[in-house]
């Protein structure tokens, strides 16, 4: 289909909270492959609509490793159901050129969404794989919510966005997460 452009942080509509899809149209089949054609492109994981200016409740991923073969995924008005647990780790995005910092996650996620034919699934991802924490950093992004409001540290994270000419993180967009603080001792 197409490669898009990704939007960049800064950019208002990676804020913006995304429509429900009611009907897996054509022009829905044909958003999935231009976010297909644009992840891989860009060498990404997952991408989420919102990140090409598209703010409908649909995001692709690719999480397949030596460790764990995947195959292509499509989540159209996602829910996450179920999370417990936490862990840490480096995360960058398609949306963040180069720039990567240490957030928080949860370790197992259960989410229910259609696929790319509009049929209902549910999958679970445990153990704080990459596809664990990929399918939440792409749902986030159907809130308006980035990787970095989950951040350990916030001076970290400044330092490395501002080393990428991006903006500072927005501190008021900080997500208070006490359930993962307690899990990880903090």
């Amino acid at each position: 289909m197409a490669v898009k452009k990704i939007v960049t942080y800064g950019t208002p509509s990676l804020r913006e909270p995304s429509k429900e899809v009611h009907k897996v149209s054509s022009k829905i089949k044909t958003l999935v492959q231009d976010l297909f054609d644009t992840m891989y492109m860009n060498n990404g994981v997952g991408l989420a609509a919102p990140q090409i200016g598209v703010n409908l409740r649909v995001f692709v991923v690719d999480c397949s490793t030596a460790d764990e073969p995947l195959k292509p995924m499509v989540f159209i008005n996602p829910k996450i159901i179920k999370k417990e647990g936490a862990t840490l780790s480096q995360e960058g995005c398609l949306s963040f050129p180069d720039a990567y910092t240490e957030v928080k996650r949860y370790n197992d996620v259960m989410i229910k969404a259609l696929d790319r034919n509009g049929k209902p699934f549910v999958m679970e991802a445990k153990g704080g794989t990459l596809l664990a924490r990929c399918l939440q950093h792409e749902n986030d992004h159907l809130d308006g919510i980035l990787f970095i409001d989950h951040t350990t540290n916030r001076f970290e994270a400044d330092k490395v966005l501002s080393e990428h000419n991006l903006p500072p993180v927005e501190v008021d967009r900080i997500l208070d997460e006490p359930e993962l603080d307690k899990e990880l001792g903090k």
